[in-house]
């Protein structure tokens, strides 16, 4: 029989004697379960592998591993496909099934390639000329990047060697500079080169100005506008005056009497 106490119970629930809400059956209550929650994982700390029973778990943390990297979009977005005009090392990554395997093409593609770039650098470095119809030191600053784009490649360049290179491409005009540099004894460094370089381009210059400028040095003198006093003529001297002088009046009247 029922009973009315507040200990009955109704459909398999029970209810307290202060009339709170019904308490779920005993049997449905595990003493040693958990709520779930998910464990965060720091992506220094190695994950745990997976082993077919704890996948729900793996699943969170490796989710949460990969959201900490940036990288769990690619777990949902689709394969990329590649159109014309893509990248050769995109097309080059195609069909490869590891890294290794990649990696190892990567290297025998580009090695070659390294090669061919090298004889182009040393080709253009063989057939720099310099000329005088440029200035002297914007041709050496070209032969400089040349230098480097060479040593850039790997293959080491002194710079006693990158000295001379630089003296024995100067243009024919600097000749006797040339000859000067190869005969001095005491060795430069190319701080020093490019010195003398610019002094004598900057003498070079000055040496041409004066030339332009004339005997005057550039001072302009107005002509003269009084008479000759040989000729009587205006627009000149008697000191400019190239025919013999005449004599003066009082000077020939002299010479008549003492004849």
């Amino acid at each position: 029989m029922a009973s009315g106490n507040d200990g009955d119970t109704t459909n398999g629930s029970q209810t307290t004697g202060s009339g709170l809400a019904p308490m779920l059956p005993t049997h449905l209550v595990s003493q040693n379960v958990a709520a779930p929650s998910m464990v965060p994982v720091n992506h220094v700390e190695k994950l745990e592998k997976i082993n077919g029973l704890n996948f729900k778990r793996w699943r969170q943390n490796m989710l949460f591993y990969l959201t900490t990297l940036d990288l769990a979009r690619f777990l949902t977005e689709n394969a990329s496909t590649l159109s014309v005009g893509e990248s050769d090392v995109q097309a080059l990554s195609v069909g490869f099934k590891t890294t290794k395997e990649l990696w190892e093409s990567l290297d025998r593609k580009y090695k070659s390639e390294d090669a061919g770039a090298k004889k182009f650098l040393v080709g253009r470095f063989l057939d720099f000329k310099m000329v005088d119809s440029r200035t002297v030191m914007s041709q050496v600053q070209e032969l400089q990047v040349l230098l480097h784009e060479i040593q850039v490649e790997g293959m080491a360049l002194s710079e006693s060697f990158q000295v001379a290179v630089v003296i024995e491409k100067l243009p024919p005009g600097w000749k006797d500079f040339k000859n000067y540099l190869k005969h001095k004894r005491k060795e430069m460094i190319m701080e020093d080169l490019i010195v003398n370089v610019m002094e004598q381009e900057q003498s070079s210059k000055n040496k041409k100005g004066k030339k332009k400028l004339g005997t005057n040095g550039g001072v302009f003198k107005p002509k003269f506008q009084g008479k000759c006093f040989n000729c009587d003529k205006k627009g000149h001297r008697s000191a400019d005056y190239r025919l013999p002088k005449r004599k003066k009046d009082h000077e020939a009247n002299v010479v008549n009497e003492m004849a």
